[in-house]
């Protein structure tokens, strides 16, 4: 969590990708769960590996990072504080520290149920947080002084002193990246945010913002339905030195295999049911997808087991690059545990080019946005 210099960088990198390849070939950890509490191993708590965002003001995270949102927004299920905090403390059981809201969740209610929950564990957890939005979160503004009262407010709301990575959800076209990032370093110097990040901003603006306050992370959908981001954002933050977080990395949670077309997303508190593809028509076009995971999957699992696809999924995006952080959430705590058990699976090069050659021969149905939300996205 400090800076660091350049060779110090990439001999911490060097350790943490040794770490994940240690653990995915079973030599590591290995996560252990009782059929009915799903406990980890009592001597494994917590021993997972951690990766690095960032290269100034850098940034040293769990492997994995939880999601916060669909605790109580936008995934039909609103959990008790009570159940939310309990799957939150079991992913912290399971060594998670990397946790992730925003303004817009609710609005506001997202921000200050992972605040009350994640409270009694604030010096041991990294929060992340979004602004970009008008408070009634239909309208975009990124203004200095939207950014500096959402600030405020989220800093409360999370019960801290300082925001450890402060995204901007979404480009405002009202305000210039550069402006938005003079005022991040403002804030970042005032030490009301220690570093900042971008959500689904191109890599042309990525640079701009990245000459006047450097980026610690970018985080954009990325999965095995989604792969844009492979042609030219991941080759300019590797060349920035700017981590990425991978969100959806199960593609809202299609490619566990557990969604089909007679899955019900209630409309009042879950985004995809106006999404294109997840309609019944594109649910049912996709599953060849689940099903070429599932043969994959076969014996990659811990000890020989078979891997779900959700697993390889997830150790896809471990695989690509090291400085990838699938961002993933669930309201289930056997789903938790099995995404977990992702940093089991050992996936070579060879078994990446072989999945990107199978699926770039399959056509996606669908669009991953509606229209007017798909205009937000890549500017």
């Amino acid at each position: 969590m400090q800076n660091t210099n350049r060779r110090e960088f990439l001999k911490t990198s060097g350790k943490l990708t040794a770490m994940v390849a240690m653990l995915g070939s079973g030599v590591g950890s290995v996560l252990m769960a009782d059929s009915n509490s799903h406990k980890t191993n009592q001597n494994l708590k917590g021993q997972m590996p951690m990766r690095t965002l960032g290269k100034t003001n850098l940034l040293q995270v769990s492997a994995l990072a939880f999601g916060c949102m669909g605790l109580n927004y936008h995934r039909s299920k609103r959990l008790s504080e009570k159940e939310a905090s309990n799957i939150v403390a079991q992913a912290l059981e399971y060594g998670i520290n990397f946790f992730d809201t925003a303004q817009v969740y609710g609005p506001d209610s997202n921000e200050i149920l992972t605040g009350k929950i994640l409270k009694p564990y604030r010096d041991k957890v990294i929060i992340a947080t979004k602004f970009g939005f008008g408070a009634n979160g239909d309208d975009l503004n990124s203004s200095p002084k939207r950014i500096r009262q959402v600030v405020e407010q989220s800093l409360k709301r999370l019960n801290l002193e300082s925001l450890p990575l402060l995204y901007q959800h979404r480009f405002d076209p009202k305000t210039p990246i550069e402006e938005v990032a003079d005022t991040m370093k403002s804030l970042i110097q005032e030490g009301k945010v220690m570093r900042w990040g971008v959500c689904e901003l191109s890599a042309k603006s990525v640079e701009k913002a990245h000459k006047i306050c450097p980026l610690s992370a970018v985080q954009s959908e990325y999965h095995l339905m989604w792969r844009n981001v492979e042609s030219e954002l991941l080759p300019t933050l590797e060349r920035l030195g700017i981590g990425f977080v991978a969100y959806s990395p199960l593609a809202r949670g299609y490619l566990s295999g557990k969604l089909t077309k007679n899955s019900d997303f209630d409309p009042s508190n879950d985004n995809r049911a106006t999404f294109p593809r997840y309609q019944d028509e594109a649910m049912r076009a996709n599953y060849q997808i689940i099903t070429l995971l599932q043969e994959f999957g076969k014996a990659k699992g811990a000890n020989g087991k078979d891997a779900t696809p959700a697993q390889i999924a997830l150790a896809y995006l471990l695989a690509k690059k090291p400085y990838i952080i699938p961002l993933f959430g669930t309201t289930n705590p056997t789903h938790l545990l099995e995404n977990v058990q992702s940093l089991q699976v050992t996936l070579t090069q060879k078994d990446i080019k072989w999945l990107d050659s199978k699926l770039d021969n399959i056509a996606i149905v669908g669009d991953r946005y509606p229209p007017e939300q798909a205009q937000r996205v890549g500017q």
